[in-house]
């Protein structure tokens, strides 16, 4: 019984295995420069826009402390 557990456990551990490898292996044969630098753009971008959200809701809170409203 221990003999077919453990090699259940190792077959499983195989299947696994391979498939993380065969995974990681297409995700960089896939990848290429241009999707990098698509990558790197889109985040520029993700990046610009949250500093300037950031600074919209500075200059609401600092208005609304001030009293001026809308």
């Amino acid at each position: 019984m221990t003999t077919v557990v453990v090699s259940l456990v190792a077959f499983v551990m195989l299947l696994v295995a391979a498939f993380v490898f065969v995974g990681w292996r297409d995700r960089h044969r896939l990848s290429s420069p241009e999707d990098s630098a698509a990558a790197r753009d889109a985040r520029s971008e993700q990046e610009r826009a949250a500093v300037e959200r950031h600074g919209l809701q500075g200059h609401r809170i600092r208005r609304d402390q001030t009293g001026n409203g809308m």
